[in-house]
């Protein structure tokens, strides 16, 4: 008997049981599901007969600042939500903004969600969302309010470090695995603000006018991602206002977009004090109304709880017959569902807080998503010798950044500073540290001065600079009003607080700088070309020193990427080449002028030279990308579009490279970008070793949304695969064709 001949049929024989027994288990978990979905809607057809109306009506709207009523008689819950995009908000009290002095409701900060865009890493995006979700589960939390996908439109937004970035493909990619790992707790993900709430300037009154193509291609691809793909559980409106009618009740935007056309199952939820209309919130699909009442400082009218649009005023409308009770029982049975999801699920869970698994994760979003921008004369990595002086400059290198920042304002168990994590790594290098400039601490909706001297903290910090073997300047923004931070935008692109004119003194005096930029946005660099090293770092929470120093010692390759682009002026930025008509408005009004043509977007089809492209990122070690093609020429629309590619690390150390496809469409019959996004893959690779890399593209996926006739429409004829490691480092094109 020949044996291999027997083992081979063995094998044979075993797969195909194992494939039986994989597809059995699907279709016993799919009918599972749908047996239990149906378990489901059953229990909640027979509980909303037993509600009276004003119980019904009460479960629509707050009993407090993050509570909304149950029904005690009948054991139904109440539903406890916190902010928490990059972490679980620490405890508020109950009827004021003022924080309830728990000594339990530490947490872990995890990096700011442009940190999380910035690794390019869908997987480690749902590490990311199930560690969080197990701190909020732990914190007792049914409804997480993150994470934010409004696209970034301009850099002076003040609130573009809690979102995923200026592409709608990436956002997309990155947010579905964050919300299903947050969902896997058994606490709802809240994915906001819906929609096209892209400034903070404004934000509760602005009139946004955006075309149907910019409305479908750009801002809306990440939330119906979330909501098709992720099946995200809640979702909340935004403050603006679009096409004259408030986002948070916009029959377009709520109910036709998102409940009809996306077959939405899940809540909607009022940004505090986003709902402005009885009716409009009635009809036009808001289910959960919050923070109605206030001004988010703490100002409060007598038993305003019961004023809410969808209290009281909600009830009169009903009895009267005005509103039928139907609308009333969808937004209840929409509550009770998400109730059954989290609060009200069996074998819940108690979650994790605080535990080095988070801590891990949290230090290695940071270690991904930090990217190196510059890297003259090899300054980085930086060798722990003895004998070096390092001369640490700069307040951000010892100031909070998870103090701040608005409803993102977190409290930590701890945070490692950066000045702490390179002294922790750096055992023989002498290291020295001044402030050299100084803000004020972070408060909400006001900016306070710093009462150190300015002059003598410069003084202290060139002359620290002078004498030292290499300077370290720690800049950039922070998380404080009118800089990175919910409620205002920045009001200047270059940086705050003399850092300009301090680098430049230190200049004259040491040449060897490299500067770590810590912010949640692109500023103006005009001293790029007198430093060797420049390093963008974000909001990195609880593990930032550690994670900095990971990548300043070489102990871990930097392979992040930018999310956004970083113009070289102001001017060069989409929404600011309009004027103020396009940003931030005229009298309330504003109009996108700029259309589809939104960051790298607008710089490739208009020939305007970034100061750094959307996806670059340097490494310590280096790539090479070759032998780039398609599987086939010629595509039907149901096909996918396989882009296959070598990648080899030809340098010295172990690294991580993204592959980055991007498709136009040339001699189009509507104006188009000159290429787009469609596909990436991160890929790890030991020095000196090769890998084929497959990046898979659905051909439907090249359609462009047609106002002619309100839907997408994939023209036939010729396209351009792009592929490279940035949007402006094209390695090859080829030519494809739609037939």
């Amino acid at each position: 008997m020949n044996i291999k001949i027997a083992y081979s049929n063995t094998w044979k024989k075993v797969l195909i049981i194992l494939f039986v027994f994989t597809k059995t288990v699907d279709v016993f978990a799919q009918k599972t599901n749908s047996t239990l979905e149906k378990s489901i809607e059953s229990k909640i057809d027979s509980i909303i007969p037993l509600l009276t109306l004003k119980e019904k009506v009460d479960m629509c709207h707050a009993q407090s600042k993050f509570s909304t009523k149950g029904v005690g008689r009948l054991g139904i819950p109440e539903l406890w939500m916190s902010d928490g995009p990059h972490g679980v908000r620490a405890e508020i009290s109950w009827d004021s903004w003022d924080y309830a002095g728990w000594t339990n409701d530490s947490i872990t900060a995890f990096p700011a969600l442009t940190c999380l865009a910035a690794t390019f890493n869908p997987k480690l995006s749902g590490d990311y969302g199930y560690n969080l979700g197990e701190e909020a589960r732990y914190r007792e939390k049914d409804i997480l309010l993150g994470p934010g996908v409004n696209i970034y439109r301009t850099p002076l937004n003040g609130r573009n470090f809690e979102y995923m970035g200026e592409d709608p493909f990436l956002a997309s990619k990155m947010v579905v695995p964050y919300i299903k790992g947050v969902q896997k707790n058994n606490v709802a993900a809240c994915v906001k603000h819906f929609a096209l709430n892209n400034q903070e300037h404004w934000r509760n009154t602005v009139n946004v006018e955006v075309g149907d193509r910019a409305l479908y291609e750009i801002y809306l691809p990440a939330f119906k991602a979330a909501v098709q793909e992720a099946g995200v559980w809640a979702v909340m409106g935004a403050y603006n206002k679009f096409r004259g009618q408030y986002a948070t009740h916009n029959e377009l935007l709520t109910k036709k977009i998102l409940k009809g056309d996306w077959d939405y199952d899940g809540v909607v939820i009022s940004d505090w004090s986003s709902t402005h209309d009885t009716m409009e919130a009635a009809m036009n699909g808001l289910d959960l109304e919050m923070g109605t009442g206030t001004d988010g400082l703490g100002t409060n009218s007598l038993n305003h709880y019961d004023n809410y649009y969808l209290a009281s005023p909600f009830l009169k409308a009903l009895k009267s017959g005005e509103i039928d009770e139907t609308v009333l029982n969808d937004k209840v049975r929409r509550i009770l569902r998400l109730m059954f999801r989290t609060t009200l699920k069996p074998n819940r869970g108690f979650g994790k807080i605080n535990n080095k698994e988070h801590h891990a994760v949290a230090r290695k979003v940071a270690q991904e998503g930090i990217v190196l921008l510059k890297n003259e004369n090899s300054f980085f990595p930086i060798e722990d010798k003895e004998g070096i002086t390092i001369a640490v400059i700069g307040e951000n290198a010892t100031r909070s950044m998870t103090a701040g920042g608005g409803s993102s304002e977190l409290k930590p168990q701890f945070e490692i500073s950066p000045l702490e994590g390179l002294k922790a790594r750096y055992e023989n290098v002498n290291i020295v540290h001044s402030m050299g400039y100084a803000t004020g601490p972070s408060v909400y909706d006001a900016v306070i001065p710093s009462k150190l001297n300015a002059d003598s903290l410069r003084i202290e910090a060139v002359k620290i600079a002078k004498n030292a073997d290499i300077v370290l300047f720690f800049g950039g923004l922070n998380k404080s009003h009118l800089q990175d931070c919910e409620g205002a935008d920045r009001t200047q692109f270059n940086l705050p607080f003399g850092q300009d004119e301090l680098l430049n003194d230190i200049l004259e005096v040491n040449k060897n700088v490299g500067y770590i930029l810590m912010s949640g946005n692109a500023v103006e660099i005009p001293w790029l070309r007198n430093i060797d090293g420049l390093i963008q770092t974000w909001y990195l929470g609880s593990m930032a020193g550690y994670g900095i120093a990971d990548i300043i010692s070489g102990d871990v390759n930097p392979s992040g990427k930018l999310p956004f682009t970083f113009p070289a002026k102001l001017e060069d930025n989409a929404a600011h080449s309009f004027g103020v008509s396009s940003y931030p408005g005229i009298d309330q009004e504003q109009n996108y002028k700029e259309g589809i043509l939104v960051g790298y977007r607008w710089h490739d089809t208009k020939k305007i030279t970034p100061l750094y492209a959307f996806g670059y990122g340097l490494s310590y070690t280096s790539f090479n990308i070759n032998n780039v093609k398609t599987d086939k020429k010629t595509y039907l629309p149901n096909d996918k579009i396989k882009v296959t590619c070598q990648v080899t690390n030809s340098g010295n150390l172990d690294g991580a490279e993204v592959v980055q496809v991007y498709v136009g469409k040339p001699k189009s019959k509507v104006k188009r970008a000159l290429k787009e996004l469609k596909g990436f893959e991160k890929i790890n690779l030991k020095k000196g070793t090769s890998k084929t890399v497959e990046v898979s593209i659905d051909a439907s996926d090249l359609a462009f949304y047609d106002e002619s006739i309100s839907d997408w429409n994939l023209e036939k004829g010729d396209y351009v695969v792009y592929v490279g490691n940035a949007s402006n480092n094209i390695i090859k094109t080829i030519k494809i064709n739609i037939k």
